[in-house]
């Protein structure tokens, strides 16, 4: 089974499918140029697993399901799927296992920079962010200065649920396999590496 969260020392570009292209590329960069001396922020991310997991402890996947066979079939909008869904998730609570994991790993990532409660920034991406076939770069959201573990689940369940606004819906339904969505946690002052 695979962890909830990753630190980017332990992901690289092989690992797109488990914690999107963004985390996997900081990933990479945090091991290969930071020994260079550039300066590549620690951080982690959660996983697919614990998206997934979130989803199933919630029993969201079969209203997921329900409602984007209604938007397929032409029984209820786009606008409409898009906001029952965000509503689901926006409800929804964290798993324990997953929710211990992400305050742990921000423990663990204030006692990285020798802070009390780092402020972090929080990203949203998708196991199909930048395909050659789609691209949904720039769609995702983002949550700077965040503080305190409290900040930082909610931040993570609205990047759960800015993973499903209608815009992607349509794009998905055309165009793209289905995504994954992660988030990924940093120092709030590295932001836009």
């Amino acid at each position: 089974m695979l962890p909830n969260v990753l630190w980017f020392d332990q992901v690289n570009r092989d690992d797109v499918g488990v914690v999107v292209g963004k985390n996997a590329s900081l990933g990479e960069m945090f091991q290969k140029l930071a020994g260079q001396g550039v300066s590549v922020p620690d951080g982690f991310a959660t996983t697919a697993a614990a998206y997934r997991g979130f989803l199933e402890s919630n029993d969201l996947v079969a209203p997921f399901s329900g409602h984007l066979r209604a938007l397929r079939t032409g029984e209820a909008s786009l606008h409409e799927v898009g906001k029952r869904i965000r509503r689901l998730i926006a409800r929804a609570k964290f798993p324990a296992e997953l929710g211990r994991a992400i305050e742990q790993a921000y423990g663990e990532l204030g006692r990285r920079y020798d802070v009390d409660a780092a402020d972090v920034a929080v990203h949203s991406s998708a196991t199909a962010e930048d395909l050659p076939e789609a691209s949904f770069a720039g769609q995702q959201e983002s949550f700077l200065n965040i503080q305190g573990t409290d900040e930082l689940l909610e931040a993570c369940r609205r990047c759960y649920a800015g993973c499903s606004p209608t815009r992607r819906f349509a794009r998905s339904l055309t165009s793209a396999p289905a995504r994954r969505p992660k988030s990924s946690f940093m120092p709030a002052a590295a932001e836009g590496i």
